[in-house]
């Protein structure tokens, strides 16, 4: 492997390896037996001595071991996730090793439908046995240990390559440290399955399908497996950024979109076979998280791993929705668990071609597996430590658990994990935050309060901490009432709208006072809902919350002693309060 000057991979080779398999061959979830098994691989970077920084990429429906580099230096494209994997990309391989195989069933080198039948020396054909998600997983599990690899850094896939992860996690949950799950699900829609019910159809409608047995014809189902994928395409890209490609465009008095279609059917029956499509996709149709597990939520309460869940906004083949569900059956099941919600306009696609967030939010989520070479100086990181951080932390018990309501960088939970060994989540609508908090090592969902917490189970943390953010809530009555059914207790700091100076300026001069330390103006602050301390004992009183404690924090020597003497509401600048359901 020769890196080039671009921090691509350079120059990289398929391997191919015969699994050892147990007398009697390998066993599928059918109940059926595959006598031998070959499956092909790619490894990028080095393997670790302690090999424990390998990161296992599953890869989708059509997709292969090729993931990164070039086979020839004048190979037209790199592998299909080129951009994501690289010294200082996403999956940095200055730090993994990656490993990508094609799945049991493909066509890329792993034994499939045109895979020559050991018992018939012939291609399987119609012959090859039903395969599932299951099947596959195991397949890479016994491919990973005949290469001398136990436990996996990470695994990660997008669409059936992302419910290969999730398969992983609950097949083998002490097998695998941190889990990314991206645009899947624990099923699919049936829209989905309509979809490719209709796929099916074409192919096997095609005047050379021969029932599955076309390999020896030299004629293969080309024209069914052309309109398959053509259809497939379409739910792949959003309406959105098929509009803005093609619109109503036309050329020589086709329409373009069209055209494009043809040319994605045309190419990919160039590198692809229809038996393997078939039982692939049927893989997919038939998977199913929860069946024989109960629930998602039963499914996931053995996993062991740190899962990072990634939707896609447009995506209207494994809609967000989805995704959030994964989480919040995550959370429900106590395992550690974080959620981005990107905006990606190129619908399901989008995971493999624009990546620039993706590979940001992958990056921080993958922990450091170098970290002894690393100066301790440069592994912590730079607080800004704001004025109500010390009287949060004076609030917060030991080895508590802790919610953190708009957590912007994660400063406050990095202060209270330093200081009071918590574990710490947060929630934060800004994205760039939310790669901060995850490069922290804390869990966060990506998500704007105001839209509730529906995602967090009942009393699932001891604390809910909502630092100097209800001023810029829409909705404050309703992220209170969140915040205490989530959590024991809330802990709540907010500016002081009754202070003196505040007071006299709005009297004497007719202005509104500045906002906060950043003395903004008016018209530059995010403030919505500004309140004073008996406004805020007023809404308490009205949502049935007591106050468990009250502090307030001032700036000067003269205003700390004046609220040294109960005066606090008329010099302090910020307000922190304690609060619990009455009873």
């Amino acid at each position: 492997m020769n890196q080039d000057e671009n921090n691509s991979l350079g120059i990289v080779e398929v391997k191919t390896v015969k699994l050892e398999l147990p007398d009697g061959g390998f066993k599928l979830e059918s109940g059926q037996n595959l006598s031998e098994i070959d499956v092909a691989y790619e490894t990028y970077s080095t393997l670790a001595a302690e090999r424990d920084n390998v990161v296992f990429v599953c890869h989708a429906l059509t997709g292969d071991a090729h993931v990164a580099g070039r086979h020839k230096p004048d190979d037209p494209k790199p592998g299909w996730w080129d951009e994501m994997i690289g010294p200082g990309k996403g999956i940095d391989t200055q730090n993994y090793c990656v490993i990508c195989a094609n799945v049991l069933g493909g066509c890329k080198g792993t034994t499939g439908p045109s895979s020559t039948n050991p018992a018939t020396g012939k291609p399987y054909g119609s012959a090859f046995p039903s395969i599932t998600v299951g099947d596959m997983v195991d397949v890479q599990k016994l491919l990973l240990e005949q290469i001398g690899i136990e436990r996996l850094a990470a695994v990660i896939g997008g669409s059936l390559g992302g419910m290969q992860v999730l398969e992983w996690s609950v097949r083998y949950p002490d097998k695998v440290d941190n889990c990314i799950c991206i645009g899947a699900a624990s099923s699919i829609t049936a829209q989905a399955l309509a979809f490719n019910a209709v796929g099916r159809d074409a192919i096997k409608s095609d005047a050379c399908w021969n029932g599955g047995d076309y390999y020896e014809t030299g004629n293969a189902p080309l024209t069914g497996l052309a309109q398959a994928r053509k259809l497939a395409h379409i739910t792949y890209l959003s309406p959105e950024i098929m509009t803005k490609k093609f619109g109503r465009g036309q050329k020589d008095g086709r329409f373009e979109i069209d055209s494009y279609l043809e040319h994605k059917g045309q190419t990919f029956v160039d590198r692809f076979d229809a038996n393997s499509y078939l039982r692939i996709a049927e893989a997919m149709d038939k998977y199913d998280l929860a069946e024989s597990r109960g629930t998602v939520k039963e499914a996931f309460e053995k996993a062991q791993s740190k899962f990072l869940i990634v939707a896609l906004s447009s995506d209207w083949l494994f809609p967000p929705e989805q995704s959030r569900e994964l989480a919040n059956a995550l959370l429900a099941a106590g395992r550690q668990v974080s959620y981005c919600y990107l905006k990606a306009p190129y619908g399901h696609d989008a995971f493999l071609i624009n990546i620039e967030h993706l590979a940001a939010t992958v990056k921080a989520f993958l922990p450091w597996v170098s970290q002894g070479e690393i100066e301790e100086s440069d592994r912590k990181p730079v607080i800004d430590r704001k004025p109500d951080y010390d009287t949060i932390v004076g609030m917060v018990k030991k080895n508590a658990r802790v919610l953190d309501l708009g957590c912007g960088s994660g400063g406050l939970l990095t202060v209270l994990a330093e200081e009071r060994a918590i574990a710490g989540a947060g929630i934060d609508i800004n994205l760039e935050d939310v790669i901060r908090v995850l490069d922290k090592g804390f869990d966060i969902f990506h998500r704007d309060i105001d839209a509730g917490l529906a995602m967090v189970p009942d009393g699932a943390y001891d604390y809910a901490v909502l630092g100097q953010t209800l001023q810029f809530s829409h909705k404050p009555q309703l992220v209170l009432r969140e915040m205490l059914r989530v959590a024991k207790e809330g802990i709540v700091s907010f500016p002081n709208s009754a202070k003196l100076t505040d007071r006299l300026r709005f009297a004497l001069g007719g202005r509104m006072p500045r906002s906060g330390e950043t003395h903004l103006e008016w018209y530059d602050t995010r403030n919505i809902h500004v309140t004073t301390m008996k406004d805020f004992v007023d809404l308490c009183r009205h949502e049935g919350v007591s106050i468990v404690e009250e502090q307030y924090i001032a700036n000067g020597s003269l205003s700390n002693a004046l609220a040294g003497c109960g005066l606090g509401g008329l010099c302090a600048d910020l307000m922190v309060v304690k609060i619990a359901r009455a009873g």
